[in-house]
């Protein structure tokens, strides 16, 4: 663990230099020591991939407190149960995307065999940034890995589920992006209105499971343009 200065009042913690779920783990588990360790102090926790942004108030406490207090949150014998619950959350999809087909002609797949390992794996969220509510899943089975696309999409459809390299994500909003869509989710991934904002949150595991277009609807999903969706589409439901 290393803790660097990161502005007046803020205060980065690097958990490690790579991805992976020992570092997540690490993150998870000093995010939730901290908030009620360091309570009123605290204005702000930012998770990313292998590090803590903390981010406190001033006029109350100082680089140095806050320093002490991570190195104590983080120490093995400052521990509860709470620290070790990891959230599963179950998200629906309609996989009808445009890109399932080129996913799987590239891996010699058929497009029901893209869907069954998309939904085989458990997901760690990484990281939570690109946009409110853009949760950085990983990883997806090597099979199915796709590199990003050459040319980013202008408008990629709010709710689409994609690929790129051995992540996935649910792009929140209608938005730029470059990544492989594979299908449709019809669960908001984020409601500035709602409480909590977004249904994820960083440590959590994610299982996604198939659901046809009926049910989508029925959720509150919205079909996007006909360019987005495949005209042959295996209508897989669990």
């Amino acid at each position: 663990m290393r803790i660097h200065v990161a502005g007046e009042n803020a205060l980065i913690v690097y958990m490690g230099d790579a991805v992976s779920e020992t570092v997540t783990a690490s993150i998870h588990h000093l995010c939730t020591q901290l908030k009620p360790y360091i309570g009123n102090e605290l204005i702000d926790l930012v998770p990313s991939y292998a590090s803590v942004l903390v981010v406190f108030d001033p006029l109350k406490t100082d680089h140095l407190q806050v320093r002490s207090w991570i190195r104590f949150a983080s120490e093995p014998h400052f521990h509860s149960a709470e620290s070790d619950q990891r959230r599963i959350v179950r998200l629906p999809v309609y996989y009808a995307g445009v890109d399932l087909k080129v996913i799987a002609d590239r891996a010699d797949l058929s497009p029901d065999a893209v869907i069954e390992k998309h939904t085989k794996q458990h997901y760690q969220v990484y990281a939570i940034g690109f946009a409110p509510g853009f949760a950085y899943l990983g990883e997806v089975d090597e099979s199915i890995a796709a590199p990003r696309l050459s040319t980013p999409r202008k408008q990629v459809p709010k709710g689409a589920v994609a690929i790129a390299d051995r992540q996935t994500a649910v792009y929140p909003n209608e938005s730029p992006g470059g990544w492989n869509i594979i299908g449709f989710c019809p669960v908001p991934m984020f409601d500035a209105h709602a409480h909590p904002t977004m249904p994820v949150t960083s440590g959590d595991h994610i299982e996604f499971y198939a659901i046809d277009k009926e049910t989508f609807i029925s959720m509150g999903g919205e079909l996007p343009k006909a360019e987005f969706l495949l005209n042959q589409t295996a209508e897989t439901a669990s």
